[in-house]
């Protein structure tokens, strides 16, 4: 889809507020002309008992740095996350095609050595977003590499500024630059929330919040006898606000299954280090954790119950 290449000054850019807690730049480096940040106030995040805080692009540029970790079960995919923790601590994935690479959300550290990293390996077609949390310094990033940025149509409200690189979505599935990588709105957490199918791979962000359980490894005891995953155990959570612990209705559940259902899946990333799930049974754990859910918020008898893989 076309865009509006516009010039990349990392000298401004790096002078350009970040809010402390998520991550976000705003186009000014004026701290009276932003007092609050709109994400933070908003009841899916939160604002810290220190208090609202604001740094810089370039302050975090002396400080923290991105490290490059490529997936295990598939070298095509390569995590980017900043250390120390930065922020909200999501990741961004790599997703190398022979069309061309797509970045998958987006980390607020942009810097000369991060560039000169994907640009050694051909590149970004495209960045694709899954929600508003993970907006950071995406226009950044994208006049950076001289590329698209793909976000929901229902959350631009979101961004902080506007951008011709910015490609808003409008369709419930858009295949990304030619590559079968396909883009597709779940709502929930937002009401354009997205995941993103790669081959067996979904990519689910927090759009599907992978729990402790889904990561567990039940397949041996304590001195490695083999062993069956215990029943009742979710997988997934389905949140309106991941920090604040609010459920998504068992409806918007319902609702998203029968997106997600038409779907082929055997691997999920979420979007956070150590949120990756390799099972031929993934797709069938996603509607059994909604089901664990719907019948914990009291909802067993519910129609959705009796929906089946």
């Amino acid at each position: 889809m076309a865009f509006t290449a516009e010039p990349y000054d990392p000298a401004t850019a790096a002078t350009w507020l970040l809010c402390v807690t998520c991550g976000t730049q705003f186009p000014t480096a004026d701290r009276d002309a932003v007092k609050s940040c709109h994400i933070c106030d908003d009841p899916r995040q939160f604002v810290p008992a220190s208090g609202q805080s604001f740094t810089t692009l370039g302050e975090v540029q002396k400080t923290h740095s991105n490290e490059f970790v490529p997936c295990a079960s598939d070298p095509r995919i390569t995590f980017i996350s900043t250390t120390p923790k930065l922020s909200i601590g999501q990741r961004a994935m790599l997703i190398q095609t022979p069309a061309g690479n797509i970045l998958w959300d987006c980390i607020s550290l942009l810097d000369g050595e991060t560039i000169a990293k994907i640009e050694a390996v051909g590149g970004l077609k495209a960045i694709v977003i899954s929600h508003p949390h993970f907006y950071s310094t995406h226009v950044q990033w994208a006049r950076a590499f001289k590329c698209p940025v793909y976000l929901a149509s229902e959350d631009k409200s979101w961004a902080t500024m506007d951008s011709g690189h910015q490609v808003l979505l409008t369709e419930p599935e858009t295949e990304i630059e030619g590559t079968g990588i396909k883009a597709i709105k779940l709502g929930g957490h937002f009401p354009g929330s997205m995941v993103m199918l790669f081959d067996r791979h979904l990519l689910i962000a927090d759009t599907l919040m992978t729990t402790f359980s889904g990561v567990g490894k039940w397949d041996t005891d304590a001195v490695g006898a083999a062993r069956e995953r215990p029943p009742g155990l979710n997988s997934f959570s389905f949140l309106y606000s991941i920090p604040n612990f609010i459920p998504l209705s068992v409806q918007e559940m319902a609702r998203m299954w029968d997106t997600l259902r038409q779907y082929e899946f055997q691997e999920t990333h979420g979007g956070f280090a150590g949120m990756d799930i390799v099972d031929v049974n993934v797709k069938q754990r996603v509607l059994d954790s909604m089901h664990i859910q719907a019948k914990h918020m009291g909802y067993g008898e519910h129609e959705f119950m009796k929906v089946k893989l």
